[in-house]
């Protein structure tokens, strides 16, 4: 078995932990590798590859640090049909198949002992007025967020579905995300917390200026688009999985649909979603 290890040394704790994993896995016998980008991090006597020679050689991935470290491999794994473990070590890391204290766990990848969650994710694209591209990102594990820039200030945004209108919202924003993404910012925004088993799309307005407006959840085939009216004068951005916000003029079309590709997660535990839910809000809660 090979495996692509993929840690963000920027958590306080993912240096350690990956030494930990490298020290497991040698005693296994098992070949690993690390990104280009962190040659001699860990030793030259180590292995570094580029992301399509790397992810292409090994059977899977291990991801250690927080939900966002986990996020950002599983969606380079994911361009290669690798399955993917999440390791935390960060805080709550509700992607995370195991915490850091667990790394003997990691004998059930190595003997084929676990089961894969099939995780749907998003595509979305921007268009200008015109009708003219103006951004595009596929493969968005949690959420698309549109909402305001700088300014503390109101925005219209005209939300349809499968080309009906839904709703004009007079908001900060609104947050469009999968299932996997309800317990992250939608939850935040008063969202609903949706088992990763139902797909489907989530639409949770951010602090909208109503006494109605609540999240609503479409079918995982609808097209979602969201239209910034050509009057509008406020700044908006975009941004997808909490990576940095684009801005996006007045006119603009943003379109959201289910991607034609999953992410594999390993489960090597039988802890259930509600499982997950209960121990990681535990944490949360005064």
């Amino acid at each position: 078995m090979k495996i692509a290890l993929l840690p963000n040394l920027t958590r306080k704790h993912s240096r350690e932990v990956t030494e930990n994993i490298c020290a497991f896995l040698k005693k296994r016998g098992v070949e690993y590798f690390f990104e280009k980008e962190l040659d001699g991090e860990f030793g030259a006597d180590e292995r570094y590859l580029c992301d399509e020679k790397l992810l292409s050689l090994c059977d899977a991935a291990i991801a250690i640090g927080g939900d966002g470290s986990i996020i950002h491999a599983a969606k380079k794994a994911c361009r290669y049909s690798k399955p993917i473990l999440g390791v935390n070590a960060g805080n709550l890391a509700f992607m995370s198949g195991i915490e850091k204290h667990e790394i003997e766990l990691l004998d059930c990848l190595i003997d084929g002992s676990y089961t894969t969650d099939k995780r749907m994710l998003l595509d979305v694209a921007v268009l200008d007025g015109d009708g003219n591209p103006i951004m595009r990102q596929d493969y968005c594990i949690n959420d698309i967020v549109i909402a305001r820039g700088e300014m503390i200030k109101l925005v219209r945004l005209d939300v349809s579905c499968d080309g009906k209108k839904i709703n004009r919202y007079y908001a900060d924003g609104v947050i469009i995300s999968t299932p996997t993404g309800s317990t992250a910012y939608s939850l935040s925004a008063g969202g609903p917390v949706v088992d990763p088993r139902i797909e489907s799309i989530l639409l949770t307005p951010i602090c909208t200026h109503s006494l109605f407006a609540r999240s609503l959840i479409f079918d995982s085939e609808s097209e979602i688009t969201v239209e910034i009216p050509a009057d509008e004068s406020e700044k908006i951005c975009v941004s997808c999985d909490g990576d940095d916000s684009v801005n996006i003029p007045s006119g603009s079309k943003i379109k959201i649909k289910k991607s034609n590709i999953y992410a594999d997660f390993i489960r090597i535990k039988n802890d259930s979603f509600i499982d997950v839910l209960n121990s990681k809000l535990a944490q949360r809660r005064v």
